[in-house]
């Protein structure tokens, strides 16, 4: 590899390996998502290659030390390159035969570009483009479909979502990301197999649904899944109507969480998720046990991460908590504030107030309070369990409520030795005994 080589950008990695395939008398173009995003003048995520080289051609050609098989049997292989570019993903032009399981083919046959481009999702997708010639193939009607932003499925949209159900998904994604329009033959298509999506297990659905809730466009997203009847499917908590709310208060309620959603900058997956799940009415008006058992129903659906989930539960239960923060006993507000979950729940606050069109003192005084030094913010406790077992306090659930009080009193700044935190031990067991 040549010095220059070893410091090539992704694109340049990519028309490297076009070029050698084609040099070998290959046919080599750039496929998918890529070409789409030329088209539309981003930058694309990766690179990926399409070639009439067969996988053994390809790794015979490019090594067995930079190629890496992920699908021979779809004849897909890896190409790896320097550091700086990555690796490219090179597969077989191929013609995919039934779908039996709603997600893989049951056989593929290698075929030509044309055949290839007809087996793909949307016509967005199903392009490819020559870097050394800078020539768009398009089989499908996609470039132009692209110029008139429509989003529409290649062929018959029926046939696609057999083939997979996730693309009902994928298209509201892809709709909503660009700012296209969704074909009518492709939207009546996902309303007809709308209930098929049950079929998709819970991990894809919910990296497609983190995808969604990451970008943007989140807004436009969640209001397309809705008026497909896929959000009803796959997340039927964020429209669960409370059983006393009126259709009014409900679309009320439904038109704050989306612009909610799209008042949010960069949020995380589990803040975007709770203010989804936060707008239904029926959720501001549960319970605390009720709320975590209707949010354990997604949990389990979506096979979320433990991490993801306890940080969703957490500001659920806290959403109200920076209200009125000013006014709060300090101790009450600061272990909200040294909480990881913080600054998305000061988020969460932020776009709730915003949203109404209310002033919001609250956020800007817990950011100030966040910039405190550590000492000053979280202090060590000046007394633990084993100070109440050097003072003579019999083991029991009453160390709880000892430390918790001298902890508060502490924060406050009604105490501020060891010695008054034993005091005050003192007193509140007077009081205890004295019952």
């Amino acid at each position: 590899m040549s010095a220059s080589s070893k410091h090539q950008t992704p694109r340049e990695f990519a028309v490297s390996v076009v070029r050698r395939l084609q040099e070998a008398g290959f046919q080599a173009l750039f496929a998918g998502g890529c070409v789409r995003d030329f088209l539309l003048h981003l930058p694309p995520k990766d690179y990926d290659v399409a070639t009439n080289a067969r996988p053994d051609e390809v790794q015979k050609l490019f090594g067995k030390k930079r190629t890496l098989v992920i699908g021979a049997a779809f004849g897909v292989m890896m190409v790896r390159g320097p550091r700086s570019a990555g690796t490219v993903e090179v597969a077989t032009f191929r013609q995919d035969a039934q779908y039996s399981d709603g997600r893989h083919p049951d056989a593929v046959h290698f075929s030509t570009a044309e055949e290839d481009a007809k087996r793909r999702d949307f016509t967005l997708n199903g392009m490819f483009y020559d870097p050394l010639t800078e020539t768009i193939h398009d089989f499908v009607g996609g470039k132009d479909d692209i110029q008139k932003e429509i989003l529409r499925a290649i062929g018959d949209p029926n046939e696609r979502i057999h083939e997979d159900k996730l693309r009902m998904l994928r298209a509201v994604r892809f709709t909503a990301r660009f700012g296209f329009q969704l074909d009518l033959q492709t939207a009546e298509a996902i309303r007809r197999h709308v209930r098929e999506i049950s079929i998709v297990s819970g991990e894809r659905i919910q990296a497609e649904m983190r995808t969604m809730l990451l970008h943007p466009s989140r807004a436009e997203a969640i209001q397309l899944l809705r008026s497909m009847g896929l959000l009803q499917e796959v997340l039927p908590e964020a429209i669960i109507r409370g059983a006393d709310s009126p259709t009014e208060s409900f679309e009320m309620a439904w038109q704050a969480t989306c612009n909610r959603l799209r008042l949010l900058h960069s949020p995380s997956f589990p803040l975007a998720m709770s203010i989804l799940l936060f707008g239904s009415p029926s959720i501001e008006e549960l319970k605390t046990r009720e709320i975590e058992a209707r949010l354990k129903q997604v949990i389990d659906r979506w096979k979320l991460s433990n991490q993801d989930a306890d940080r969703i539960a957490w500001l659920l239960k806290h959403a109200t908590a920076i209200e009125g923060a000013r006014q709060q006993p300090w101790s009450k507000l600061q272990p909200i504030l040294i909480h990881p979950g913080a600054r998305e729940l000061l988020d969460f606050h932020a776009v709730v107030k915003k949203e109404k069109g209310a002033p919001d003192l609250e956020t800007p005084y817990c950011i100030e309070r966040l910039s405190w030094p550590e000492e000053r913010l979280n202090p060590p406790p000046l007394i633990n369990g084993e100070d109440l077992i050097q003072h003579g306090v019999p083991r029991g659930k009453i160390y709880r409520t000892l430390l918790e009080a001298a902890r508060a009193a502490q924060l406050d700044d009604e105490i501020k030795s060891k010695a008054e935190a034993l005091a005050l031990v003192d007193q509140i067991r007077f009081r205890e005994d004295s019952r």
